[in-house]
């Protein structure tokens, strides 16, 4: 049974022709709610006042009202995604640069009928990642401050655009080896920095079986899981109980809950003083050609 991402608990921010709203609003039945805006400014006031699944740009209302805003509203939002929306009316060379240049790489073309389906399935993407952002702020109002080392590790387990699923990819991710990140817990007398990855996946997988209507195999599939007995076996060998347990048991709520009772809580002063990059004799980070470009997450770091 394919995913079906339930319904955005956040609206989608709208710049828009009127034409285009209702059309918009028509394809975001069952998955989103539209929130029109004006202008750009509208929308950027209206990000610093609520939780917000994404924002939808209209090319055609970018050319006449673009402005330093728009670059604003991407900077300083990163993890709310901005998508531009081409529509009938054909767009000016000078639109699209302008929102390469504000920093919106995304752009959907709805001049034909697939160019909706694209929207939804962008959309409803962020469906999935709603619960990392809950889970990290969350983190972050727990601990108070952090080392911006500290940071980033947080940032590489929820945050980044392609997620990791071994302690190698999150190591390589950050621009550190797999041996230093891992010896730096170790000296914090902290978790495993795979115990921290285990929960982040089954945080989502917790997620994804709130919608019920998803087997075991489904969420295996989705979460890139080698198979649904690897699914279960790490279900088992972190929680203790079967994937059906697990499934019937936790929703993502209570799962960030248990992530927080165990991993965060009885830790707080060695997770505020950690981090990875402050490095002692044998410790080596990678060299910049292997570094990712460290993920952003919403203003809300040290």
């Amino acid at each position: 049974m394919p995913i079906v991402p339930r319904a955005l608990t956040a609206p989608v921010l709208t710049v828009l022709e009127p034409e285009e709203r209702v059309r918009v609003d028509a394809a975001g039945a069952g998955l989103y709610r539209a929130i029109h805006k004006e202008s750009v400014a509208d929308a950027l006031e209206d990000l610093k006042r609520q939780r917000v699944s994404a924002v939808l740009l209209s090319v055609l209302r970018c050319s006449r009202d673009g402005d330093r805003r728009m670059a604003t509203m991407v900077r300083e939002f990163p993890s709310v995604p901005t998508l531009a929306l081409l529509g009938a009316a054909p767009a000016s060379a000078e639109a699209l640069l302008q929102l390469g240049n504000a920093g919106v790489t995304t752009l959907v073309d709805v001049r034909q009928p697939a160019g909706w389906s694209r929207l939804r399935q962008l959309l409803a993407a962020q469906g999935g990642q709603e619960v990392d952002r809950r889970a990290l702020e969350a983190i972050v109002q727990e601990l108070g401050t952090m080392t911006p080392g500290g940071w980033r590790f947080f940032e590489a387990l929820f945050v980044a655009c392609e997620r990791v699923g071994t302690v190698r990819e999150l190591a390589l991710r950050m621009g550190l080896l797999p041996s230093t990140l891992m010896s730096r817990f170790f000296r914090a007398h902290l978790p495993s920095p795979k115990r921290y990855l285990a929960y982040a996946r089954l945080l989502r997988a917790a997620r994804l079986f709130e919608d019920r209507g998803h087997s075991v195999a489904d969420v295996a599939n989705a979460l890139d899981y080698s198979s649904p007995q690897s699914f279960s076996r790490h279900v088992r060998t972190v929680l203790g109980i079967s994937a059906g347990e697990f499934r019937d048991g936790f929703d993502a709520a209570r799962l960030l809950e248990r992530l927080l009772d165990e991993l965060v809580r009885p830790h707080r002063g060695a997770l505020r003083r950690l981090d990875p990059f402050v490095l002692r004799a044998g410790m080596q980070r990678l060299p910049p050609s292997v570094m990712d470009r460290r993920p952003a997450y919403g203003g809300r770091g040290p």
